[in-house]
């Protein structure tokens, strides 16, 4: 038995609390609070202009890196293993167990994917093809490191304030051999709820938001949702239409989708303050295992800093540290904002 359709499509008033499907947890909604008087950090708002190619940064073709290594003169593409890696394959094993004190080996590979040639774009601002072959480059690099390792973590740091250290357009993939703790929530209630209802939690729920409050875009394949139980103001997951476990085992039509998905998306997040948007993203697929993955749906998370404003940004502290998360403004409004940035 699945989701019914509109039972949240009605504004719910004052302080509450919204359940997470995905992870079993609780996020504590206050609405109004951007109202309040901000007397606190102002970011910077101001967008840096890039050189086309910039013979300082470590990441554009031709350029030595911190290692030595010279890069290649990649028109597309280009991965490589991070030159400070924070898993490694090699290792010392370890396997402590003494009373409340554990620790265990965590053998892995960190790869670095440079998006374009370019210093000066942005995931957003490249053209159709050059999406697309970013996509398949997650697609590919996933299926070989999911070859080795459990998890494959496919994400991308954008700007300053999410603590990129490189305006070059890239991302990066760590592939461990242990299932981490957000992965593992979505797991258990994945498996939980296809056992119990013989379908995909994700998939209902894609149902459920279709051409209602809390959606931003769509088109065949994907969705873009506000969750309901977001946390960031500006928080979006994108959902495929039907079952999807992993990047490698989408088909071509829904990777073109894809592409067109990521590129109205992140116009959207930067006509919003008018600024290029920061924000952390990643994909969410299935474990790369020997146990089911029948129950798992490829998806993934945004999520942005900015909470009302070019220069003012959401701190988790506090309340949301030591008790609960907290959002100070409604998925339904949030939606709503970025459906007319669009």
């Amino acid at each position: 038995m699945g989701l019914s359709p509109g039972v949240t499509s009605e504004v719910i008033p004052g302080p509450h609390r919204r359940y997470n499907a995905l992870t079993d947890e609780w996020v504590l909604v206050s609405p109004g609070r951007t109202s309040r008087p901000w007397l606190g950090a102002e970011e910077s708002s101001a967008d840096s202009d890039l050189l086309t190619h910039d013979p300082d940064c470590y990441l554009c073709p031709g350029s030595n890196r911190a290692n030595g290594q010279v890069n290649p003169d990649y028109e597309g593409t280009f991965v490589f293993d991070n030159d400070f890696p924070a898993l490694v394959k090699g290792t010392s094993p370890v396997n402590v167990k003494e009373g409340l004190i554990s620790a265990e080996s965590q053998l892995g590979r960190c790869r670095v994917v440079c998006f374009s040639p370019r210093h000066d774009l942005t995931l957003g601002n490249m053209s159709d093809d050059a999406v697309r072959q970013v996509v398949d480059t997650w697609a590919d690099e996933s299926a070989r490191l999911g070859a080795e390792f459990t998890w494959v973590q496919v994400f991308e740091n954008r700007g300053e304030m999410m603590g990129a250290s490189n305006p070059h357009p890239h991302g990066q993939i760590w592939a461990g051999s242990a299932l981490p703790v957000e992965a593992t929530k979505e797991n258990e209630t994945q498996l939980a709820y296809h056992d119990s209802e013989g379908s995909h939690l994700l998939i209902d729920y894609g149902a459920q938001e279709s051409g209602g409050p809390r959606e931003v875009l769509s088109n065949a394949n994907w969705l873009v949702v506000v969750p309901f139980w977001a946390t960031w103001p500006f928080e979006t997951m994108v959902l495929p239409r039907t079952p999807v476990h992993d990047l490698a085992s989408a088909p071509d039509e829904s990777r073109d989708d894809l592409v067109t998905t990521l590129k109205d998306l992140l116009g959207i997040y930067d006509n919003l303050f008018r600024r290029s948007f920061p924000y952390s993203m990643g994909w969410h697929q299935a474990p790369y295992w020997d146990l089911p993955r029948e129950h798992w749906v490829l998806h993934g998370h945004f999520y942005p800093p900015l909470l009302r404003s070019a220069g003012v940004r959401k701190f988790m502290v506090g309340y949301e540290l030591l008790a609960e998360p907290q959002r100070d403004i409604t998925p339904e409004e949030a939606a709503e904002r970025l459906r007319s940035a669009g």
